[in-house]
């Protein structure tokens, strides 16, 4: 396996080294908070069903994806290679981005349901809305520590 990078390095860590540096530490974060969001998503009921489609597909796509990247790295498959800290940068954007698109379609939807819903339906997307969001503040600090990454690569 290649050597682990530093935190702050211009490389990618491999191995168990992912769970130890910043910002690669918070793919684990990532995991739990997506993870979330796609259950909490998938077990309410929203008004609009376009909008809990978009939800899921961003929070599925991203918890796979996550999952993917993560077990990449822990194997090793990068090699130290710097088109793989381009891949790590792109697609934390790309995550980032579709989960703030998300989370505030789904906070509109959360309001628009206030009347005509249950108590329990209504705190249901609360908490989807609350772990989305604190799952887009985790893929944009990632993102934010990857472009720093790719650009002192």
């Amino acid at each position: 396996m290649a050597p682990a990078a530093a935190s702050g390095g211009s490389s990618l860590p491999s191995g168990f080294a992912v769970f130890i540096t910043f910002p690669d530490l918070l793919f684990i974060f990532e995991f739990v908070f997506g993870g979330l969001v796609w259950i909490l998503v998938a077990s309410s009921l929203v008004p609009v069903p376009l909008v809990q489609g978009w939800v899921m597909f961003v929070s599925v796509f991203c918890f796979v994806a996550t999952t993917a990247l993560l077990v990449l790295y822990l194997i090793g498959t990068h090699g130290g290679e710097a088109s793989w800290v381009t891949l790590d940068a792109a697609y934390h954007c790309t995550a980032a981005l579709f989960y703030l698109s998300a989370s505030v379609l789904e906070a509109l939807a959360t309001i628009e349901m206030y009347d005509g819903y249950t108590y329990k339906q209504y705190h249901e997307n609360i908490s989807a809305v609350v772990f989305s969001y604190v799952a887009t503040l985790l893929y944009v600090v990632h993102a934010v520590f990857s472009l720093i990454r790719w650009k002192s690569s």
